[in-house]
């Protein structure tokens, strides 16, 4: 998992898909977070991702750093407590000016288990599960 994380981190920019009745969705995302033993990213209450996420938990994460890629396939689900919310923002702080942990709208998901697979031109596909 730390290893899925640096990845992300590295890269800056992720995009998520998911699913929004019958069409796939991908989005840009940034925020990857790990607390209390658990990969997480953060949104919105009010975006359509979230309500998407919650209809359909099961998503993907693809980012690539230039030379390598990852995709990283799992299910995500609410991590309600006001400590995660507090860690995800002190961690992007920028965030602040628009979420608040007590705001009611900032939502922490976090992968239950998941498969990353590590890909690029040069070395044979690499998969770890958490």
């Amino acid at each position: 998992m730390n290893e899925v994380y640096e990845f992300l981190k590295k890269c800056g920019t992720y995009y998520l898909a998911t699913v929004d009745g019958d069409r796939p969705r991908v989005r840009p995302f940034g925020t990857v977070h790990v607390f209390d033993g658990k990969l997480e990213i953060q949104t919105g209450k009010k975006k359509s991702v979230f309500r998407e996420i919650v209809k359909n938990p099961k998503v993907e994460i693809t980012a690539f750093d230039g030379g390598r890629w990852i995709r990283l396939s799992g299910e995500l689900f609410e991590d309600d407590r006001r400590e995660a919310r507090a860690a995800m923002l002190d961690a992007y702080p920028e965030l602040r000016r628009m979420y608040d942990e007590d705001d009611g709208n900032t939502v922490v998901l976090a992968f239950g288990s998941a498969e990353a697979s590590f890909f690029s031109f040069t070395e044979p596909p690499r998969t770890v599960k958490f």
